[in-house]
């Protein structure tokens, strides 16, 4: 059994959940299982309606709408703590061989969810599952917990040109 560890995509820079997706890509080509939680987010981007045409992948996503220009509504905390007990069970199954927490931060930094809490979901990690948090805004106590952290710095990009997300490319 090959130890898993705990990775962390961070920054303001774009690249994220594209990072973590490549490692989906790679686990699948090793016939790994991987179960991928999104948190905050509830639309299907195209990356998501992808993946779910995949064998070995599960996505489930737990957001409520978009709140992130306002207050967080109930809905919202009820959707990331849903998400959070469901990560919990798919670490006790060990049923997935590569688990990402995609977002999971922005859900900590909108205060939908404590540090305390997924630090307890990482302390909860089997030890041969490989987990993946991705988020802006990362709490120190979670870098500090991780393998291995990788910050996304922006140093250049066409939104501040006025080009929106673009379907198949940003979005």
């Amino acid at each position: 059994m090959e130890k898993g560890y705990i990775h962390v995509y961070t920054g303001n820079g774009k690249g994220k959940t594209t990072a973590a997706l490549g490692l989906t890509l790679r686990a699948l080509g090793a016939e790994k299982e991987v179960f991928i939680a999104q948190f905050v987010k509830s639309m299907e981007y195209s990356e998501i309606k992808a993946l779910k045409n995949l064998d070995h992948v599960h996505v489930s996503l737990y957001g409520h709408g978009c709140f992130v220009t306002k207050e967080p509504a109930k809905e919202d905390i009820l959707a990331a703590r849903e998400g959070l007990e469901k990560v919990r069970d798919i670490l006790k199954s060990q049923k997935y061989d590569l688990v990402i927490l995609d977002e999971i931060t922005i859900a900590i930094f909108f205060k939908l969810l404590s540090t305390q809490d997924v630090l307890s979901l990482l302390d909860d990690k089997p030890d041969a599952t490989e987990l993946v948090v991705t988020g802006r805004y990362c709490p120190e106590e979670i870098i500090a917990k991780a393998d291995l952290v990788t910050e996304m710095k922006e140093i250049k990009h066409y939104y501040t040109q006025g080009v929106l997300s673009r379907k198949g490319i940003d979005k």
